[in-house]
């Protein structure tokens, strides 16, 4: 695989170490001479260690063989998450730092999460790229607003922070994309 197909989620192998991408930053050269760089941004499956490393575009990466199968979280507790296989019933607990930037999304009943499985071991788990979160507080909603003025923060169901539109108010649903935790729409 090369280094310009990476993506959030994925797992591959670099330096003795299994490492699960969880942001690429694209650079365009500044010069037409020069080659774009994929910055990638991860965490070593085992050690938790952070990871980050530029890539050239054509520059072969060696993929990990791993398994996505669907999950749900059960619960979470002093240990971290604990998540169930939709098919085997299998439970899994991953240690909340392994999965700290996920956490803000995370809530009971979501839909469409994968786990990333290899030798019966949750290395990683993957986000659908929109989800649905309830505004929980905010300021009041502004009568004259339209949908193109400005933003306010609004705190979410949770904990999660996002900038909405200034027409929203507490208690109504709306979509949130978890590669950026822009808002998208309403629910």
């Amino acid at each position: 695989m090369k280094a310009n197909e990476l993506k959030r989620g994925i797992i591959f192998r670099a330096d003795n170490q299994n490492i699960v991408v969880k942001h690429v930053h694209v650079q365009s050269p500044s010069s037409r001479s020069g080659s774009t760089l994929y910055k990638v941004k991860g965490q070593d499956v085992v050690s938790k260690q952070k990871y980050e490393r530029s890539f050239k575009g054509d520059e072969s990466v060696e993929l990990v063989d791993i398994s996505r199968s669907g999950i749900q979280l059960l619960y979470r507790d002093a240990d971290g998450c604990t998540f169930m296989d939709n098919e085997t019933y299998e439970q899994y607990t991953l240690d909340e730092a392994s999965i700290e930037e996920e956490l803000p999304y995370l809530y009971e009943g979501i839909e469409g999460m994968l786990g990333l499985i290899s030798n019966g071991v949750l290395l990683a788990i993957e986000l659908p790229t929109i989800i649905v979160l309830e505004i929980i507080e905010c300021a009041p909603a502004m009568k004259a607003a339209s949908s193109s003025a400005r933003t306010k923060p609004a705190t979410m169901s949770t904990g999660l922070v996002v900038q909405v539109p200034e027409y929203l108010t507490p208690g109504e649903k709306i979509k949130i994309n978890t590669d950026s935790g822009d808002f998208v729409s309403r629910a």
